[in-house]
Formats: C-alpha cells, sequence, structure tokens
C-alpha cells in the first residue's frame, strides 16, 4: 500500500505559531522532486512539541497542498490509547490516507498490551503504519508481535526505526505478505530495500527530496549500483542529520536551504552554531540545494 521514499515533514514555524504558507510551499517541494508520500506530525514534525489543535491544523493544510497527489500518512500516536484513537478519527474526517503511530512510550507496555492498543487504533478506520522507535519510547516490538500484527486489519506496515539490520530481517520474515516493513533509518534504506523492505519515511527527503526518490526508483527498476551510489554520496548527510537530536539538525538544514526559520520550539534548542557550519559543508560537498 506504502511504497517508496516518504518524507517526515518537518514543522516550520513562526513567531512561535505554525508557519502554514512555508509548509504548504515544502509540501509543493516535495511533491515537484517526485515523492512517493508525506508523513506530517511525526518525530521530525515536532509532533510533541504541538498542541492537539496544531497537530491537526498541520494536517489539514498538508492534505489540502498534497491534493490527492501523493499519499499522506499522518502522526495520530501518544501513550494514551483514547487520545490516539481519538486523534485518529479527526485525522480520518480530513482524508488522509493512513495513520503513523507510535509504541506508547514511557509507559512501558506490555506486548499484548502493544497489540490491543493497536487493535482499537486500526478499528477506527484509516491503514495504520506502526512506528517502533525504541531508542524514543523504551520498548520494542517483538517478532512474535509483528506475526500478530501482520493478522490485524488495517494495520498495513511498521516503520522500523532500530537501526538493527539482524531485527529488520526477523521482522520481514515474520511479517510475511501481512505487512510492509518501512525504513525509519535513512542509512538502513538501501538495505532494508534488499531485504523485503518496500520503502522510507525519511528525514533526508526533506533536505534531499530528489535525490532519495531516485535511490528508490533507481532500486525499483533494477539499477542497485545506481541506487548504491546515491546512498553512499548521502550517507554523509544521513548521518550529519543526526549529530544532535533529531530534528534539530534537520530543521537547521531546511533553514540553510532558506525554506523556513531555524525556529524550533523547546525543551529542543536550535543547533550550535559550530555544528551549522559543519552541516552546511556537508550539504554543500553532498550537492545538496534547493533545487535538489
Amino acid at each position: 500500500m506504502f511504497a517508496g521514499t516518504m518524507t517526515a515533514l518537518v514543522t516550520p514555524f513562526s513567531d512561535g505559531q505554525v508557519d502554514v504558507e512555508a509548509l504548504r510551499a515544502l509540501v509543493q517541494r516535495q511533491i515537484a522532486a517526485g515523492i512517493h508520500g508525506l508523513v506530517p506530525c511525526g518525530t521530525t514534525g515536532e509532533a510533541a512539541n504541538l498542541t492537539p489543535e496544531e497537530n491537526l491544523l498541520v494536517i489539514r493544510h498538508v492534505v489540502e497542498q498534497a491534493a490527492g497527489m501523493v499519499p499522506v500518512i499522518a502522526g495520530t500516536g501518544s501513550n494514551n490509547t483514547r487520545q490516539t484513537v481519538e486523534m485518529t478519527r479527526r485525522a480520518k474526517s480530513m482524508k488522509v490516507d493512513g495513520v503513523l503511530v507510535v509504541t506508547p512510550y514511557y509507559v512501558k507496555p506490555p506486548q499484548r498490551g502493544l497489540l490491543e492498543h493497536y487493535r482499537q487504533v486500526a478499528a477506527v478506520g484509516p491503514p495504520v503504519v506502526v512506528y517502533n522507535v525504541p531508542s524514543r519510547t523504551g520498548v520494542s516490538l517483538t517478532v512474535e508481535t509483528v506475526e500478530q500484527l501482520a493478522k490485524l486489519t488495517n494495520v498495513v506496515a511498521i516503520k522500523e526505526a532500530t537501526a538493527d539490520m539482524n531485527l529488520d530481517s526477523q521482522f520481514v520474515r515474520a511479517a510475511g505478505d501481512g505487512l510492509q516493513i518501512l525504513s525509519g533509518d535513512d542509512f538502513t534504506y538501501l538495505s532494508q530495500l534488499c531485504i523485503g523492505g518496500r520503502g522510507a519515511i525519511s528525514v533526508v527527503s526533506n533536505v534531499a527530496p530528489g535525490p532519495m526518490v531516485e535511490l528508490y526508483n533507481r532500486w525499483h527498476s533494477g539499477d542497485v549500483d545506481g541506487a548504491r551510489r546515491i546512498h553512499y554520496r548521502l550517507l554523509p548527510l544521513m548521518h550529519a542529520l543526526f549529530m544532535e537530536t533529531n530534528p534539530i539538525p534537520v530543521k537547521a538544514a531546511v533553514a540553510l536551504l532558506g525554506l523556513c526559520s531555524f525556529e524550533i520550539r523547546t525543551p529542543l534548542a536550535p543547533l550550535a552554531d559550530d555544528l551549522k557550519a559543519k552541516l552546511q559543508k556537508i550539504m554543500a560537498d553532498c550537492g545538496v540545494s534547493k533545487e535538489a
């Protein structure tokens, strides 16, 4: 259902408010680059620092600007099942193509609790992409849970962000035809494609959508060497965008391209000046520009 390079969109701000004009321009740039999907209100979109009303505002404008040209998978997850279900209902009313639902953080639910969480969310209707990112949440899916998730109606994919290729292989095997596995770490994108993954929800494509789209298109057409060349050209950027906590570096990178302000919400903080200079050099070395 969902495949290719999908961008985990940053959320631009201006004077403390969501910058709707900049957001719509970012969406348009992504579509012009041939992006395969858009994912607003995830980790990269600072969802944890948005109010519920702001989350819905961002989703609405992304859906409107995308205008059906690419699928929109809206982040609706939280560590509260009732809140997640309600946000998913409201996103459904905006005609999203799917929802991204993180494993509940902080509360550390057992695996049976995770399954029940996703059963309730999946019952709302939009296709669900499960987001497995234990470095953030403190809980990880097990292979056995993936086997059970693959049997749930409306649970269609897992965004897998452990950077553990052994676990990824086990997830792909356990998911079978029931779930698509999507990379949540740009540096594992090509490797995951080779073991049966279907795409990526990408941070790097905020900055370089064209090359990240081309990476997938080349691999999908059988040009593995071409895909590999793009991977290694962008690898320094893939690592640079995590030199501090995501989305601090990627927000700075998008701002350096003149596409939004450097504004980021506390408790996050703007990228340190020395790191900003380093990031700018890496972007230049990787051939990244506003037109990329």
